[in-house]
């Protein structure tokens, strides 16, 4: 089975300091992402003002349940006042790893 990785670009608001952005990305990641069954990693990347989020799961079934249970997440809204994803939740990349070295 190929693992999936999904990629959301986005900025952060204005106002909002790195510093702070990265406490509540490690929150998340913490409080959510990594007790997410399916999960392997996440990884925050940058380019210049444009983020990247990469999530990699092992299976779709896993990456769509964990988009679904999001929503159940108390701090979701906390997370996201930090951030303007360019786009909608639609829109997000969804990669399949065809090699892994």
């Amino acid at each position: 089975m190929s693992q999936i990785l999904e990629m959301p670009a986005f900025t952060l608001k204005d106002g909002v300091s790195e510093a702070d952005f990265l406490l509540a990305h490690e929150k998340f990641n913490r409080e959510f992402m990594s007790n997410q069954k399916g999960y392997v990693s996440h990884k925050l990347i940058r380019d210049g003002d444009k983020w990247f989020d990469i999530a990699a799961w092992d299976s779709i079934d896993s990456k769509e349940k964990a988009f679904k249970d999001i929503y159940k997440y108390d701090g979701l809204d906390e997370y996201v006042s930090f951030i303007d994803q360019d786009g909608t939740d639609d829109d997000i990349p969804i990669y399949t790893v065809v090699k892994t070295y």
